[in-house]
C-alpha cells in the first residue's frame, strides 16, 4: 500500500512538473515581440523605356542603350545597359528587328524586280518593328526563250 501512495506521489509531481513547464514556454512565447509584418513598398516609379542600341562603333556589334523611367520618389530615372546589335541582321529595316522572308517571287517583267515579304521573327528590347516587310531586287538575266522553229528546219534540212 505505501508503494502505491509512493507511486501516486511520483505521478503527481511529474504531472506538476509537466503543467510547470508547459506554462513556463507558452508564457515565454507570449513575451516575445511579435515581428511586424514586412510591409510592401509600392512605387510609384514608372516603367523603364529604353532607347535604340547605339553600336560602340560601325552600324552593329557591342553598344548602349539609355533608359529612362519617370516617379516622384524614384531613386533612379535613368540608366545606361550595355546591349549588341548582331552584325548578320538586315540593317533596312532597323538593327533590332529580325525578319524570316519567303522565297523570292516572279520577276515582274514592267519593273525588272522581284520581291519577297518577311514576317518578324524577333524584336530586340521591345524595339518598335513592323509585322511585315517587303524587299526587291533586280531580276538579274532575263533570258528569252529560243524559237524553235529554225532548229526544227536546220535539223530536217
Amino acid at each position: 500500500m505505501q508503494q502505491q501512495q509512493q507511486q501516486r506521489r511520483m505521478f503527481t509531481a511529474a504531472l506538476l512538473a509537466l503543467i510547470f513547464l508547459l506554462a513556463a514556454v507558452s508564457t515565454a512565447e507570449a513575451g516575445k515581440k511579435e515581428k511586424p509584418e514586412k510591409k510592401v513598398k509600392k512605387s510609384d516609379c514608372g516603367e523603364w523605356q529604353w532607347s535604340v542600341c547605339v553600336p560602340t562603333s560601325g552600324d552593329c556589334g557591342l553598344g548602349t542603350r539609355e533608359g529612362t523611367r519617370t516617379g516622384a520618389e524614384c531613386k533612379q530615372t535613368t540608366k545606361t545597359q550595355k546591349c549588341k546589335i548582331p552584325c548578320n541582321w538586315k540593317k533596312q529595316f532597323g538593327a533590332e528587328c529580325k525578319y524570316q522572308f519567303q522565297a523570292w517571287g516572279e520577276c515582274d517583267l514592267n519593273t525588272a524586280l522581284k520581291t519577297r515579304t518577311g514576317n518578324l521573327k524577333r524584336a530586340l528590347h521591345n524595339a518598335d518593328c513592323q509585322k511585315t516587310v517587303t524587299i526587291s531586287k533586280p531580276c538579274g538575266k532575263l533570258t528569252k526563250p529560243k524559237p524553235q522553229g529554225k532548229f526544227h528546219l536546220l535539223k530536217a534540212a
